[in-house]
């Protein structure tokens, strides 16, 4: 029950930092609904058995187990995560590849990585700790090389300038939700607006 409890609380407090951060950018309903499922019993029970407090519960349930049935579960009911965009590629021979994510999902997946890399280190969490632990798996993660280039962007952003640099370069210039962007007739219903962006950045960026 007292690891229940933990777990709980864990999960209201990455909520909270979630949501602060999505209504930073304008993601209002997402900042809302963010991981809902973590509630469902197929996940909190797993979560509050293995707790851990410093990291997530679901290393330790793969380390018992040899898999972790809460994530598996997890991914495939939230889409700012990247591994529930894996599908089988229209190119090549057809292997499973990572699916260009809707920008609003991405966003999304900066803050979460933010937010939790805030949750577990606490005292000790940097503007560059989200990158860092990023960085640490970036070779093996199986995701869309574009929506790679925007999520890292970002996260070296948040390293560099910090959170409210950031989420202002988000929602005026990749989300383009922000009021000046209407005025100034730059809002689009593109579920991929922003890419540009990054590419422009990109090209810059080896230009240079």
């Amino acid at each position: 029950m007292c690891n229940a409890w933990k777990h709980l609380r864990t999960i209201l407090h990455h909520k909270n930092l979630v949501r602060q951060g999505c209504f930073k950018v304008g993601l209002y309903k997402q900042g809302m609904l963010h991981d809902m499922s973590k509630y469902s019993p197929a996940e909190f029970l797993i979560g509050a058995r293995y707790y851990q407090g410093d990291r997530s519960p679901n290393n330790a349930e793969r380390e018992d187990k040899g898999y972790t049935s809460a994530w598996l579960h997890h991914k495939g009911r939230n889409k700012h995560h990247m591994e529930y965009w894996i599908d089988y590629s229209l190119t090549g021979e057809h292997a499973m590849a990572g699916m260009k994510m809707p920008t609003k999902y991405v966003v999304e997946m900066v803050i979460d990585r933010i937010s939790a890399s805030k949750n577990y280190q606490g005292e000790k969490y940097q503007d560059d700790s989200a990158l860092i632990y990023y960085e640490r798996g970036r070779k093996h993660y199986l995701i869309h090389p574009e929506t790679e280039a925007m999520l890292h962007y970002l996260l070296e952003m948040v390293a560099r300038e910090g959170e409210d640099f950031t989420y202002g370069f988000i929602r005026r210039h990749i989300l383009k939700n922000d009021r000046y962007c209407r005025r100034n007739h730059l809002t689009s219903r593109d579920e991929f607006v922003g890419y540009d962006v990054i590419a422009k950045e990109m090209k810059a960026k080896n230009r240079a």
